[in-house]
């Protein structure tokens, strides 16, 4: 059985983590509306995808 080294760090930082998963929540969010608004869902996937995009730099500035 092999002993963790103290120099392994974490594939993902938790800042990182937080800020991806609330970026996939408010990606998740706009492209669930979009659908209930009728938009045909490939519209919905690409505003979906555009406001997860556009939230992880704002979220990275908020969340310290």
């Amino acid at each position: 059985m092999t002993t963790p080294r103290e120099t392994d760090q974490p594939f993902l930082s938790l800042h990182t983590a937080v800020v991806l998963v609330i970026a996939l929540l408010i990606g998740c969010a706009v492209g669930g509306l979009s659908f209930m608004g009728a938009v045909p869902l490939a519209l919905c996937v690409l505003a979906g995808l555009t406001a997860a995009g556009g939230a992880v730099p704002v979220l990275r500035g908020l969340i310290r």
